[in-house]
């Protein structure tokens, strides 16, 4: 209205009228300019933690041993310490590091800490001012190799200092080799080079004093001295092969490409991995905490197949890999519930490699026993029970099939038959693994009670009810396997076994409650404080509030243990409203990693992943609904601050996206999804087979989060859940939502499982 006022005015030039007309078409291309996924990712979202670990805003192509982070405490800290070479682990330091340096050399060292500023991290690239210094930094990479671009402003000589830790470096024709050593007889090996030839090279004598040195010799740090010029690069390889291996790594990959170059194609990988899954509609900021999560569930696992070849830290060798990549770095504890189903929606082959990764783990191990925590550096065993057998049933029986199912059967039940039940450790089974095959359940010490038991860590206790839990869900996969291959007597066996949890169930109570050797309870006792640090010592890093709903495989029986349904809602409701029972800080200083409250649920760790979707079983999917929207609402944000609790490399980021997209695999082994509340109005999963499966939510809004009805491909749907196969066929999944909840829909069958005839006893 305003601008045809002015073109009706009579003295108006020309000029103006086409500057006037031009401003709204330029504004409006710009509105309708389209983004990438990749755009939407905010790498620094949770990068300040609540209590423990925060998130890193980790540079890496998706999958790529190739990683970095800033190399800080977290993003509050002042100063970086040096610039990274390769990150070899999630949370871990840099293996080498690169300093830049202009300045006196009497203030040279071995890594330099930068006050810095104008720091901007994608997925793909790193760009830091380097203040003090005056040091502009540019950052590129490919899978196993990058380029750093470095500007000096002073004009004075500069220097590069690189450094290994833990390692030696050797000089020789223009280049830099050399390696560190990590844990576990595993070596991460550089091969770098510089843009130009430095004037001199020198390293640090036992007296810090700065000597020259001579080519072929191995130091911990070498400083490279330029005398001319402003700019310089350095290219670099890694390896975990050898020195000669991470040559032909930069060879192949970045070797003269430019840094925008390198950016260009780290851009497409990252647009191609995120566009698996397209969303519209919605808020900007849930498109931003969704591709941001999304970006988080490809840093592990990593492949570290290199030109056909991978060396594995689970038998110490360098082995060919047969045109199978091998991926290692799995945190299998926190990756089984949702990470690894996710993999198996958008990259199914992928996920072969990796569960065929597993298996080769578990043959160049000394016992054949599947993996629980696989690392760079071996199999480390950590947190409690053995759930890569879940990986494996759930993805046999999601259509991925070509492994050894009966090799991997066996893997599975010597890890949970053969090695001990006890809490990280990767010893042969002893009295606890006897017990519970004797008896059905861990026992539980008394306070102040000494351990006896060789094999139990001092930290992490025994954990009877966790690992009993964890076990009788454990044992019940292995009964599927057998299943699967018509084992039937073993079948039998392990179905029994996977009624453990049960011996371990206060009737009066309606908790898990820890039982001594003799069969009686631990009292007095409570479901909040008991057990110590984490509540390990009945427990695992979670009290009993959240252990009460740790019966992934078999809700339905839980409900009967709790006396029905309605008892079962009401202890949901109990649960989210049941207070802390102490100040803040004496409740986090006992339970550190039970963060992200709401009363006593914790968004914060992964154990609780599965409990907002119980309603689902016992007709009240519209609760289910409000509290995702909630959860997701509080502690999901895209700020600093946005994640809970430990993420993890994708543990956390996975339910994220799955509650996002408007479903949820609660029990890994069965091919269903439990439905939530979708955040978009339309979500498209480009499935490996060719087909779309599409998630529309006509009406959807902040508010109108209440599903009011459903149709799968035209047909009424009145269940608050869909199989794997419906996915798999393509089609649309459509939902209409509204302000107030339908309480009818999804009430009507609330047997979820066996209902449906998904699986037959």
């Amino acid at each position: 209205m305003i601008i045809k006022k002015i073109l009706l005015g009579r003295a108006m030039p020309l000029f103006y009228i086409s500057l006037l007309l031009s401003i709204p078409l330029f504004a409006q291309n710009k509105i309708n300019e389209k983004k990438s996924p990749v755009d939407y990712v905010n790498p620094y979202m949770g990068n300040i933690s609540h209590l423990l670990v925060p998130t890193y805003p980790t540079i890496h192509l998706p999958n790529s041993m190739m990683r970095i982070y800033p190399e800080r405490r977290d993003f509050t800290s002042d100063y970086l310490h040096g610039l990274p070479i390769i990150v070899t682990s999630h949370r871990g330091s840099s293996a080498f590091n690169l300093s830049p340096f202009q300045g006196d050399i009497s203030e040279l060292r071995s890594i330099i800490p930068y006050s810095y500023d104008q720091e901007k991290i994608t997925p793909y690239s790193y760009h830091v001012f380097l203040d003090e210094q005056e040091i502009e930094v540019d950052f590129g990479l490919s899978h196993q190799s990058a380029k750093y671009g470095l500007t000096f402003s002073k004009n004075k000589p500069y220097y590069l200092i690189v450094n290994s830790r833990n390692g030696e470096l050797v000089w020789e024709d223009n280049s830099i080799g050399g390696y560190q050593n990590l844990a576990n007889n595993t070596r991460v090996y550089m091969f770098g080079t510089p843009s130009k030839q430095p004037k001199e090279v020198f390293t640090f004598s036992e007296s810090n004093e700065l000597i020259k040195v001579k080519k072929g010799e191995a130091h911990q740090t070498l400083i490279l001295k330029f005398d001319t010029g402003n700019r310089v690069s350095f290219e670099y390889g890694i390896s975990f092969i050898d020195k000669t291996q991470a040559s032909n790594n930069l060879n192949r990959e970045v070797k003269g490409k430019s840094i925008i170059k390198i950016h260009e194609e780290g851009r497409k990988s990252w647009n191609d991995a995120l566009g698996k899954i397209e969303v519209s509609g919605g808020s900007e900021e849930n498109k931003k905490v969704f591709y941001t999560s999304f970006y988080r569930c490809f840093e592990r696992p990593v492949c570290i197949s290199e030109d056909g070849r991978y060396f594995s830290a689970f038998d110490g060798k360098v082995h060919e890999d047969d045109d199978m990549p091998f991926y290692t770095d799995d945190w299998i504890w926190d990756s089984y519930r949702a990470h690894h189903p996710l993999r198996i929606l958008i990259d199914p082959d992928k996920e072969n490699d990796i569960i065929l990764s597993f298996l080769r783990m578990s043959e160049q191990m000394d016992d054949f026993w599947l993996p629980t925590f696989p690392e760079i550096t071996g199999d480390s065993r950590r947190m409690n029970s053995n759930h890569g057998v879940a990986t494996l049933i759930d993805a046999y029986r999601k259509g991925i099939d070509q492994f050894d199912l009966e090799k991997a059967y066996k893997a599975a039940k010597g890890a949970i038959t053969e090695k001990t039940l006890a809490p990280w450790s990767g010893k042969p089974a002893g009295y606890l693994s006897g017990f519970y095959g004797k008896h059905g359940y861990i026992p539980a010490l008394y306070p102040g009670e000494k351990e006896t038991v060789p094999e139990v860590s001092g930290f992490e206790k025994r954990q009877p009810v966790a690992v009993t839990l964890g076990t009788s869900y454990d044992d019940w996969c292995l009964a599927q396997i057998a299943k699967e291959l018509n084992f039937k007597e073993e079948s039998a066996y392990f179905l029994q076994r996977s009624y453990n949890y049960r011996n371990l169930f206060n009737d009066s109570t309606g908790f898990f409650h820890p039982k001594d050797d003799k069969g009686q309870f631990i009292k007095p006792f409570d479901y909040k404080f008991s057990g110590g640090t984490g509540a390990r010592e009945y427990y695992g890093e979670n009290n009993g509030w959240t252990y009460r709903w740790d019966v992934q495989h078999n809700i339905e029986d839980l409900i009967f243990l709790m006396g029905g349904k309605d008892n079962f809602a009401a202890n949901l409701d109990h649960t989210f409203s049941e207070s802390l029972g102490r100040s803040k800080n004496r409740f986090y200083a006992q339970l550190p990693d039970q963060t992200g409250n709401v009363g006593q649920f914790s968004m914060a760790n992964e154990p609780s992943l599965h409990i907002p979707y119980l309603y689902n079983y016992v007709g009240q999917p519209w609760k289910t609904q409000k509290r995702i929207r909630s959860l997701i609402k509080i502690w999901f944000r895209n700020d600093l601050m946005g994640v809970p609790g430990d993420e993890d490399g994708g543990g956390m980021s996975s339910f994220v996206v799955f509650s996002q997209m408007g479903f949820y695999p609660i029990t890994p082994g069965l091919p269903i999804y439990t439905i939530g509340s979708p955040f978009f109005e339309k979500v498209i999963v480009h499935l490996s087979n060719g087909k779309d499966f599409t998630i529309i939510a006509t009406g959807n809004s902040d508010s109108h989060k209440y599903i009011q009805s459903a149709s799968l491909n035209d047909t009424d749907l009145e269940v608050p859940w869909i199989s794997h196969d419906d996915i798999m066929k393509g089609g649309v999944l459509e939902f209409v939502m509204g302000e107030k909840a339908n309480k009818e829909w999804g009430n009507k069958q609330t047997n979820t499982i066996h209902s449906q005839g998904i699986l037959k006893d």
